[in-house]
């Protein structure tokens, strides 16, 4: 079983920034693809950035400029850097993972997410 742990998500003024970590643990070959979504209550779940293992991104629209993703391949982590915050960026962040595993590849993993809410 591979586990996704976030991490780095709190209370930020607008305009502040904040990073988020995610971790990958267990038993895997290879981590493949990795994102981030959010969920703000009574909203649907959100694409927001990915980035390949060859270090390729993507950003939905209503980040780019702004968000930057990273990863750190020897570590399995993934970062999101938060820059220019606004309340409409408050949701729930999950990490999610494309991981091959033995006899079982690109197998997609969630993490449980992290808060992050922007307010004065």
């Amino acid at each position: 079983q591979v586990q996704l742990v976030e991490s780095g998500g709190g209370l930020v003024q607008p305009g502040g920034s904040l990073r988020l970590s995610c971790a990958a643990s267990g038993s895997f070959l290879r981590i493949n693809v990795m994102g981030w979504y959010r969920q703000d209550p009574g909203k649907q779940r959100e694409w927001v950035a990915r980035i390949t293992s060859g270090g390729n991104t993507a950003y939905a629209d209503s980040v780019k400029g702004r968000f930057t993703i990273s990863r750190d391949n020897a570590k399995n982590t993934v970062f999101l850097q938060m820059n220019s915050l606004n309340p409409e960026d408050t949701a729930v962040y999950y990490c999610n993972a494309d991981v091959d595993i033995v006899r079982f590849p690109h197998t997609t993993y969630w993490g449980q997410g992290t808060q992050v809410t922007v307010s004065s």
